[in-house]
């Protein structure tokens, strides 16, 4: 059994449960879990440390599983009417559209606290686990993904009646992101999770200080190359491949409407030559887990 099978076989043996009269609220909690998706957050976390500390590997699946619970509550919350209003996500209804909006707003809400619930549950140390919590919402919260989610939802090209009738109130006007802030934007949304990933596996396996920095700043190069990768998506595929609604960042602030789907290409390419060049100061074992993800899900 691989070890995406091991924690997909841990992930349904996990769901959160939340026992009451209410039809759907519990079933509701586990959808978009159980829904599947690549797990790359996961895979990443659960490989770095099967490479350096094989014998946590096991103890280390509560704090994947944290981890994509806060993924999973991000997209929930990135579907709804008031974000992306997204009919579609892991080939799977979304869940204000299988339920309603307020479920799939609690839905996320409770994932994104149940995250640090499965965390404190580990058996790892009591300074690991509030390690892997500072990391989770450091990255995750008011100055990582949330931060990323604000900058994306007010910069697009919006009809959105409240943010537009926000940005009047203050006297605010539209304006195209140049390459800088798109970065940025990006970083916090996507990267920085991606990186928080890596770190708080680099932290489990109890590498030094400068080590967990360093695989910190190879994951962020390796999460932008991800979300360029995912425009890039947007553009070139069907709905049915992607498993999600395409052709649904024309009006986003994407590095496909800013660099053209070529130079998205290039950007990306240009990151991960930076991540493989960054790798070979790292031990074997995490430039394979890295390298092996790259080829799965970057490259083509």
């Amino acid at each position: 059994m691989s070890l995406l099978d091991d924690f997909i076989n841990f992930l349904n043996e996990n769901l959160p449960k939340a026992p009451s009269f209410h039809p759907y609220y519990e079933e509701a909690l586990a959808q978009m879990l159980k829904a599947g998706g690549k797990h790359f957050r996961a895979q990443l976390l659960l490989g770095t440390v099967n490479a350096l500390r094989p014998e946590l590997t096991q103890e280390a699946m509560r704090v994947a599983l944290g981890l994509e619970m806060m993924h999973t509550y991000s997209l929930i919350h990135d579907d709804l009417p008031s974000m992306d209003n997204a009919a579609l996500r892991r080939g799977k209804p979304t869940l204000h559209i299988m339920y309603d909006e307020v479920t799939a707003i609690l839905a996320g809400d409770a994932l994104n606290t149940h995250a640090f619930y499965e965390i404190s549950r580990s058996n790892l140390s009591p300074e690991v686990r509030i390690k892997c919590v500072e990391i989770l919402s450091q990255n995750a919260g008011a100055n990582g993904m949330v931060l990323g989610q604000a900058l994306d939802c007010f910069y697009e090209n919006t009809d959105k009646k409240d943010i537009v009738a926000a940005k009047q109130r203050l006297g605010l006007t539209d304006k195209k992101l140049s390459l800088d802030e798109l970065k940025f934007l990006h970083i916090h949304k996507t990267a920085k999770l991606i990186a928080a990933s890596l770190k708080m596996a680099a932290v489990i396996a109890e590498l030094s200080e400068t080590e967990c920095e360093k695989i910190y700043n190879i994951g962020l190069d390796l999460g932008l190359a991800f979300q360029i990768q995912d425009d890039i998506i947007d553009v070139i595929s069907d709905e049915n491949e992607a498993g999600k609604p395409v052709n649904n960042d024309t009006d986003k602030n994407s590095f496909t409407n800013l660099l053209g789907v070529k130079g998205a290409i290039e950007s990306k390419n240009e990151l991960i030559r930076r991540v493989e060049e960054d790798l070979r100061s790292l031990k074997a074992g995490i430039k394979d887990v890295i390298e092996n993800l790259i080829n799965k899900h970057l490259k083509g």
